[in-house]
């Protein structure tokens, strides 16, 4: 295995400049196909429960790439991965937008889906990299430019929409931005991994602090897909928020979780790892319980801005000690954490309405706020953070 990098060619901020590119056009392709689903769905006609088939798509594209994503990475390396399949996720990006039946839409989403993976995974093995390269934390920082981008995207998304700009014209325009963006920061990606194991299994067991990490994220993830999918909901069903109000929940999560992640390294560096998962547990569940004991609009505000700081640091954290594993290969970790975390992101949203159909949609994010709290006792418990 190698423990480093052992040569550089480029000044380490060259690096990170370039990695945090491919960050934030990651992030601008996912967002531009989420703002035009509306569109989408009223262009091909799509009732809500075609819609629902549709969405479902994406996640088991992604879900079903995790277990050879991380060992194709140790094989052949995060460079490759990154560069090839991000390509094509920009690509495919204009595929969707030309879909013109349900079937093919479908088709379309899981392989979007399957490269989403494969850039995710790729593209954090190598922020693991870059950071090998620093003294102290930066991974929350590149998911921060991942999370501006989804307000690049939607607010580009707006424009397209606004001005009658058809999906597929729009998605052609993110391809071409896309491209030139890889083309540029190919130059400057890393081309070795650090901890490379080229003879690592496809499937291997992690060890205990790996499942732990995964836990971590789990939890996590079921907080942050809660935030996603039902914020809007909430603001409108219970704290009856006037029209022009609904969104302001999921608008001040989604400020609080990127800002956060651009100072979560900093206060990383500072008080530790341990220390930093612990209150972002606790603000994720105190913010949550405030929003369910006083579900008025200013109250509920405040609580969805601490769960965005809550969850903003766990993920990009967690990678960052995945990727440090002395047991495999980055991507491999990466792969093994992403697989136990992206559970919770597609188990949160469907407990959450089960929950709500059969009590209350109060009762189901007081659980939310459980999974919160199991943040801090999971980080608590974890002996190698």
């Amino acid at each position: 295995m190698l423990s480093n990098i052992s040569t550089t060619t480029y000044s380490r901020s060259t690096y990170r400049k370039a990695v945090g590119a491919l960050f934030f056009l990651q992030g601008i392709c996912f967002a531009s196909w989420g703002s035009r689903i509306p569109t989408i769905q009223q262009n091909l006609g799509l009732s809500e429960t075609q819609l629902g088939m549709v969405l479902f798509a994406l996640p088991v594209g992604q879900m079903l790439s995790l277990p050879f994503t991380g060992w194709l990475i140790s094989k052949i390396g995060s460079y490759r991965i990154v560069l090839g399949s991000a390509a094509l996720y920009a690509a495919v990006l204009v595929v969707v937008g030309a879909a013109p039946t349900l079937w093919l839409l479908v088709l379309a989403l899981f392989f979007f889906g399957i490269l989403a993976n494969m850039v995710n995974i790729a593209v954090n093995t190598q922020a693991v990299g870059v950071e090998s390269l620093y003294d102290k934390p930066i991974m929350a920082s590149f998911h921060g430019l991942w999370s501006l981008a989804g307000f690049t995207g939607a607010a580009v998304g707006a424009y397209m929409i606004g001005n009658g700009i058809v999906p597929l014209q729009h998605f052609l325009i993110v391809m071409v931005v896309t491209m030139a963006g890889i083309a540029l920061s190919s130059k400057f990606a890393l081309k070795q991994d650090v901890n490379v194991d080229p003879d690592q299994p496809i499937f291997v067991k992690p060890d205990k602090s790996l499942i732990s990490l995964g836990l971590l994220a789990f939890c996590s993830l079921i907080c942050e897909g809660a935030m996603f999918d039902w914020s809007g909901v909430y603001f409108k069903k219970v704290v009856m928020a006037e029209k022009a109000w609904i969104g302001a929940g999921y608008t001040a999560f989604m400020c609080t979780m990127a800002s956060g992640r651009f100072m979560a390294d900093r206060v990383a560096s500072r008080i530790g790892l341990r220390k930093i998962l612990q209150a972002s547990g606790i603000l994720i569940a105190l913010g949550l319980l405030i929003a369910v004991v006083f579900p008025y609009l200013w109250s509920s505000i405040l609580g969805f801005l601490l769960v965005g700081f809550g969850v903003s640091s766990v993920v990009p954290l967690v990678y960052s000690a995945a990727g440090k594993s002395k047991v495999m290969s980055p991507g491999m970790a990466l792969a093994a954490v992403s697989t136990i975390g992206f559970l919770g992101f597609l188990l949160g949203p469907p407990v959450i309405g089960l929950v709500a159909g059969a009590s209350s949609l109060r009762l189901s994010f007081t659980i939310i706020a459980v999974m919160g709290l199991c943040v801090t006792i999971v980080a608590t418990r974890t002996k190698s953070l």
